[in-house]
């Protein structure tokens, strides 16, 4: 992740969220206390394709966004560690849970122009 920009804003608030999820999921999947080798790549991936995203700030949650930029294996895995721990995210960490709940409420934004991304968006 050291070569990729760093993230702010709500991107950044969504990959502490995902981060949180993928400990969680990690803990009781893997039997660890810090994500292992896998868990660790999937962040790295969700990562990259935060700092890449073409809505930038105005990201919808990836469940409602019409532009679908992780592989298909990537995909499952996020629906699969989301699952696992979406409803135990209340538990640990009541706050980012609400939010994120609250922030699949919010409607879709356009589309963004092709070839934008969260990078380039904030440069602005």
């Amino acid at each position: 992740m050291a070569t990729e920009p760093s993230l702010t804003g709500s991107l950044a608030y969504e990959f502490r969220t995902i981060t949180a999820m993928v400990r969680i999921y990690c803990q009781h999947h893997h039997q660890g206390t810090h994500p292992c080798e896998e868990c660790r790549d999937f962040l790295q991936f969700a990562h990259k394709k935060l700092v890449r995203c073409p809505y930038g700030q105005d990201k919808p949650t990836c469940a409602k966004c019409p532009i679908h930029c992780y592989k298909p294996e990537m995909r499952e895995r996020a629906k699969t560690i989301m699952r696992y721990a979406g409803p135990r995210m209340l538990m640990r960490h009541p706050v980012m849970a609400i939010k994120h709940l609250l922030a699949e409420r919010r409607p879709v934004p356009d589309k963004p122009p092709k070839g934008a991304s969260a990078r380039h968006q904030s440069r602005r």
